[in-house]
């Protein structure tokens, strides 16, 4: 199994080792995520939703759990800072209130929103935006001293998929994140998990092109994470619905843990820590 130089993330104090890879599970706090299995929006009682789900990915075997309350699926609506924080810091609090050991990252490209859902006990930051939507992220990230996700996307949630343009798109997506990765560690940001963003101003083809040469990642000697869990390259590929892709995306997460990804991030626990569980016994990597 490929590994990465950069083993630990420091979460909040607590060392996690990513020597084996480990899985963050979904949990989204919005009416309109894309898969519509993982949305927690239910009607006075949201938090009781989200720890019940939390409470069965960590039974399961999920070592992060990652809140978002913005929907960033191609067209998604927009929704202010206010209601976006509105939505999940109850949640965060909740789950922290009945698993005091989580470790919670907050699914956000907004600095304000990733402040306060530190304060609350987020451990992580997982900006799909990589920076480019709010110039006080990065700052706010580095100041909070918590791991950061950087995330490739070009444009916003509604306008992402018009600028899928590549020549190279893994050539591209890796000199865009390198500059991105020299301005956080200008500013003293020391735990950087890479995430190319599947789907994010991709086509189809192009991400299978990423995944395909997904161990070029490893340069950076950072931790790398994969979320393509249930999105539309397995679901348009395979001609069903993003209800029936579990298969197709275990498919795809094993090949991506072949090729060096250090973090599954996914809708479904259990099956992805079977897939690590397995690729792990394997020697030829």
């Amino acid at each position: 199994m490929p590994k990465v130089t950069k083993k630990t993330l420091n979460c909040r104090g607590r060392l996690v080792d990513l020597t084996t890879p480990a899985v963050m599970g979904i949990l989204n706090v919005t009416p309109d995520s894309f898969f519509a299995g993982s949305r927690l929006l239910v009607e006075n009682s949201i938090s009781t939703a989200a720890v019940d789900v939390a409470q069965r990915m960590i039974r399961d075997g999920a070592t992060f759990l990652d809140i978002g309350g913005y929907s960033t699926r191609p067209g998604a609506a927009e929704v202010s800072p206010t209601e976006e924080a509105d939505r999940v810091l109850p949640v965060i609090e909740a789950i922290l209130t009945n698993f005091p050991d989580a470790l919670i990252s907050i699914d956000t490209f907004r600095a304000s929103v990733a402040h306060q859902a530190v304060e609350a006990g987020a451990a992580i930051i997982n900006d799909v935006a990589g920076g480019t939507l709010d110039p006080a992220m990065f700052e706010t990230a580095a100041a909070l001293g918590v791991p950061y996700i950087l995330m490739h996307m070009r444009g916003t949630p509604q306008t992402m998929q018009s600028l899928a343009k590549y020549t190279n798109v893994t050539t591209e997506v890796i000199d865009e994140l390198a500059v991105r990765v020299a301005t956080l560690r200008s500013l003293g940001q020391k735990d950087i998990i890479l995430d190319p963003g599947f789907g994010f101003a991709k086509t189809i083809s192009q991400n299978f092109d990423l995944l395909n040469h997904l161990e070029t990642f490893r340069l950076f000697d950072e931790p790398l994470l994969v979320g393509i869990s249930r999105k539309a390259t397995i679901w348009k590929t395979l001609a069903i619905s993003a209800n029936k892709a579990l298969n197709g995306t275990t498919v795809l997460n094993t090949i991506a843990l072949t090729k060096g990804a250090s973090i599954l991030r996914v809708h479904d626990v259990r099956e992805a820590v079977e897939a690590i569980k397995l690729t792990q016994e394997l020697t030829f990597f």
